[in-house]
């Protein structure tokens, strides 16, 4: 059975990344690390400089740190001697001596599932295993370590309508869905101790709503996931709210666009929004988006109320400014219904 890289959604998404005008000769014979290796934007960035190897002869060295080898497997194939697997959880000490250029930090949780169901979890990959990962940058003189963050990092803001890189909200840490957004906040000021203390070079990438081939659909609980998840399997989408929410999504491939021109053009210890704002939809009607899209026969179902639900944000959507990304040459390309065709596609 041939890995998921060989998927042809896959393929058409890398060809359509690989037309962008990003500095790909900046990899050439580099190593780069890659922690979570299995999660969506890993597997697709990971894919990407498996394809530079491929059709470009990149000489890229990929370190692929993840806990369950088979899913290693199943997604990338066989090691080789230009892909290693470190099968470990980020909590331990990394076990490699050779040397590393880049670093990605993208080991841990984020679902409402796993909010509920394994916080401390969360928690762990998000302070004890930046603390590895930066130790690791720190003793293989690594020239960048990026990190994925999360937009969830601003807390509470409802002063304001756009939020930028320089502003922050309020998080309460008694609130049970805190676990992630607090890690996360505390990750960051990881990254920025070592940069003063140790000179590493960092980048945290505050994330929002991201989907495509690869998202996790079942026990997630994230909409996109859940939505999806029934049309794939054919069954009616049943709201377990009014709708009335307003969301706006970032397909993977623009998403991992973003990261690399980070990796290689970021300017130092520069946080970064990554999100495309120009997509904005209700719940609703992403429902009946997909709904269409999926042309199965399935029905949308309204729900009642939009009372909050254990494990999910209640602030306030609040746009993020994404000038400073885009000041790297960024823009999206997926429109969000490509984006929808792509993935159920992929998952048919």
């Amino acid at each position: 059975m041939e890995p998921v890289f060989k998927h042809p959604i896959v393929q058409d998404d890398l060809h359509n990344l690989m037309n962008s005008n990003l500095l790909w000769q900046k990899l050439e014979n580099k190593c780069v690390l890659i922690t979570g290796a299995t999660g969506m934007l890993a597997s697709y960035l990971t894919y990407a400089l498996m394809y530079l190897n491929e059709k470009k002869d990149s000489g890229i060295q990929i370190l692929l740190l993840a806990r369950n080898r088979e899913k290693l497997v199943r997604l990338f194939g066989e090691e080789s001697d230009s892909m290693v697997y470190l099968v470990q959880d980020v909590c331990d000490e990394i076990a490699y001596s050779g040397k590393v250029h880049y670093v990605v930090h993208a080991a841990g949780a984020a679902s409402p599932f796993h909010i509920l169901n394994d916080p401390v979890g969360i928690i762990r990959a998000n302070t004890l295993g930046t603390l590895n990962v930066m130790e690791f940058a720190k003793k293989n003189d690594a020239e960048k370590v990026v990190f994925m963050s999360t937009r969830e990092v601003y807390g509470k803001a409802d002063d304001r309508d756009v939020l930028r890189e320089s502003d922050m909200g309020v998080v309460d840490p008694l609130d049970p869905r805190s676990c992630y957004p607090e890690s996360k906040r505390m990750a960051e000021t990881i990254l920025k101790s070592y940069s003063t203390q140790h000179n590493v070079d960092f980048n945290p990438l505050r994330i929002s709503h991201v989907y495509g081939p690869g998202m996790p659909l079942e026990n997630d609980g994230r909409v996109m996931s859940d939505l999806l998840n029934d049309a794939v399997n054919k069954r009616d989408i049943r709201l377990k709210s009014a709708g009335t929410a307003e969301r706006s999504f970032c397909y993977v491939t623009d998403a991992i666009d973003a990261i690399f021109r980070v990796l290689l053009s970021g300017k130092r210890n520069e946080a970064f929004n990554i999100a495309n704002e120009t997509d904005s939809i209700s719940i609703l009607d992403l429902a009946k988006a997909i709904q269409s899209i999926a042309a199965n026969g399935i029905m949308v179902i309204k729900g009642e109320n939009d009372a909050p639900r254990p494990g999910y944000s209640n602030y306030k959507r609040t746009t993020l400014e994404t000038s400073r990304i885009e000041k790297l040459g960024w823009k999206p390309h997926v429109s969000l219904k490509e984006g929808i065709r792509k993935t159920i596609e992929f998952y048919k």
